[in-house]
């Protein structure tokens, strides 16, 4: 830090926020810490009283605040993502799609770690749209040591395996298969209520529904339905009703009968917990696709978030989920059905 004449001080680096105060209007920082003077701004700061000024001066060794945050950015920044400009050591990144939103926690946490310096961002697994703020990053003091800088990049990409702490995955087009099962939906007994639901959920996303079939507790007709409709095309397949413990309940038998692939049948969520998650793997020549089952207990009919709200937007990103990633979901994963849904602005879903 040195003092200068501030007729000289043009592309200087300011030390310290320069206030102004007039009576009965305002009382603040006409410039901030870390901001470059321009020409034009010597006749404000010797209108405010500052003949002289403190200004950073280069030191070997040492990063200016916004030299630094474009290293803090490089760490973050991964593709789909739009970023603003350095300003008094603070980057914002936003999304430039529509997508699910990938956090590396262990990247965050390495980078975190050192002090000085900060990332925060949005929750991981979790559908941003386009524009969305998605993360801030901020060098705290003026200066910081290059060799610290250096240090935080090098444990991030030993974190991350080289590649950015976040990332986007873009939502992707899906053909959809809704199977509704239970005697009392097939025979008439009551109405359907279940599918309309499912359907409002998929229009949030570009889905296509290209297939809805019926059927009484009868495992096989719901099996063949099943891959009838991965034979149609069906990236997803929901099957409704039929997911509990009752005897006629056989809609989780049905889906491990097709071949499928199951991650869990349960999930530490409520409203949600009887949810089953499966893959299927389809060889069509060159072009193998992998087909996600759902089993949706009745809840998703009913509750306004369930665990349905937190799979689907991975779903649509081709993420695969991994049992190791729902058994986190326990923390978190109560609903407390407040009486105005905030989701996804709450807490739940967002586990450790």
């Amino acid at each position: 830090m040195k003092l200068i004449k501030t007729v000289d001080a043009e592309g200087a680096v300011l030390c310290h926020d320069i206030t102004q105060i007039i009576k009965g209007v305002t009382k603040d920082a006409v410039f901030r810490k870390g901001h470059i003077v321009t020409k034009e701004d010597i006749p404000v700061l010797l209108s405010v009283g500052k003949d002289q000024l403190y200004v950073w001066e280069k030191e070997e060794g040492m990063l200016h605040e916004n030299d630094a945050a474009e290293i803090l950015c490089r760490m973050c920044r991964g593709s789909h993502m739009s970023r603003s400009e350095a300003k008094e050591g603070k980057i914002e990144l936003a999304a430039e799609c529509d997508g699910l939103l990938k956090v590396d926690n262990a990247g965050l946490k390495a980078v975190n770690g050192f002090g000085q310096m900060m990332i925060a961002s949005r929750h991981d697994n979790f559908a941003v749209k386009k524009g969305d703020k998605l993360a801030g990053t901020r060098i705290i003091p003026l200066v910081i040591e290059e060799e610290k800088m250096t240090a935080a990049e090098k444990a991030c990409m030993e974190a991350t395996g080289g590649k950015p702490i976040l990332d986007i995955k873009p939502f992707a087009h899906k053909k959809v298969g809704i199977v509704t099962t239970g005697n009392e939906v097939y025979y008439g007994r009551i109405q359907d209520t279940f599918t309309p639901v499912i359907e409002s959920k998929f229009a949030e996303y570009d889905a296509e529904i290209i297939a809805h079939e019926t059927w009484n507790d009868d495992d096989k007709k719901v099996t063949a339905s099943i891959l009838g409709m991965i034979e149609q095309g069906a990236d997803v397949v929901c099957c409704t009703g039929g997911m509990s413990v009752d005897p006629d309940d056989k809609t989780p038998l049905a889906i491990k009968n097709t071949g499928a692939r199951i991650v869990s049948y349960g999930a530490p969520v409520l409203p949600g917990a009887m949810f089953l998650l499966a893959y299927y793997e389809v060889k069509e020549g060159d072009n193998p696709r992998t087909v996600t089952i759902m089993g949706l207990p009745g809840c998703v009919m009913y509750a306004k978030r369930t665990i349905f709200d937190l799979a689907l937007p991975r779903v649509m990103a081709d993420d695969e989920i991994t049992a190791e990633e729902l058994a986190g979901l326990g923390q978190g994963g109560l609903c407390l059905n407040c009486k105005v849904c905030t989701f996804p602005n709450c807490g739940f879903g967002k586990g450790c």
